[in-house]
């Protein structure tokens, strides 16, 4: 698998070119997994969709493990280019960033999950991340813990926006609103809440307000990092 996602290609010496690129068959399976989610993605679709055999796209992908490999790195795509101001705007931005390409393909959510090879794309999410922590006085272990804090904030978000019906108006505040309407009695802080966060912006909100008071205590261990004594790296 590491070689599909980090060798390209090598060009045939003899016979004909191959039909498709493996960031073709990539986006013919992203495309079904868009539509109707990760468990309806099979080799068979995609080779359908491509106009070739399930047995022709083998030669291209061994399995359906390395297909969501793909996908999932060209689904993601290049973090964002930083502006590298200071290290708080550029973690804003990353994260909001890394929302909306979940948001977009939220089968990768499922994908990206569990003991696996990370693509280039997705390994640039991180060194992103830690890049815009460097020489901000953090240890490398906490640029990445940071880093993996963000990334699990956003997808708890992105994963609260995947369990909305397709159909479904408003965000999981509405859902609990209905549920604690008439029972306020029972329920009196949760009612009391709900009815001053009505309006609040739902899970644009929660992300905000999570990745702010997330980066709050990221400033203040800088702060503490660099007040301190000097420990070593």
């Amino acid at each position: 698998m590491d070689k599909l996602l980090w060798e390209p290609a090598p060009a045939p010496r003899r016979g004909p070119r191959p039909a498709f690129t493996l960031a073709d068959i990539a986006r013919a399976g992203i495309e079904i997994a868009d539509r109707d989610g990760l468990a309806a993605l099979t080799m068979q679709r995609v080779a359908d969709q491509l106009g070739v055999t399930k047995m022709a796209l083998y030669r291209y992908v061994p399995g359906k493990a390395e297909l969501v490999a793909l996908m999932l790195d060209l689904g993601l795509g290049e973090p964002p280019a930083l502006r590298g101001r200071d290290w708080r705007t550029d973690l804003d931005a990353w994260s909001h960033a890394l929302f909306d390409a979940f948001a977009a393909h939220l089968w990768a959510l499922e994908a990206a999950v569990g003991p696996r090879v990370m693509g280039p794309n997705e390994l640039g999410w991180l060194e992103a991340a830690v890049a815009s922590l460097t020489g901000t006085g953090l240890r490398g272990a906490e640029m990445l813990d940071v880093a993996v804090t963000l990334v699990g904030h956003v997808r708890n978000l992105a994963q609260q926006t995947a369990a909305l019906p397709a159909d479904a108006e408003g965000t999981v505040d509405d859902a609990i609103a209905l549920l604690v309407a008439g029972r306020a009695e029972r329920f009196p802080a949760l009612s009391a809440a709900l009815g001053e966060a009505r309006g609040g912006g739902g899970q644009n909100q929660a992300l905000e307000f999570g990745l702010a008071r997330i980066l709050d205590g990221v400033g203040v261990l800088i702060t503490d990092r660099n007040s301190g004594p000097s420990h070593p790296g």
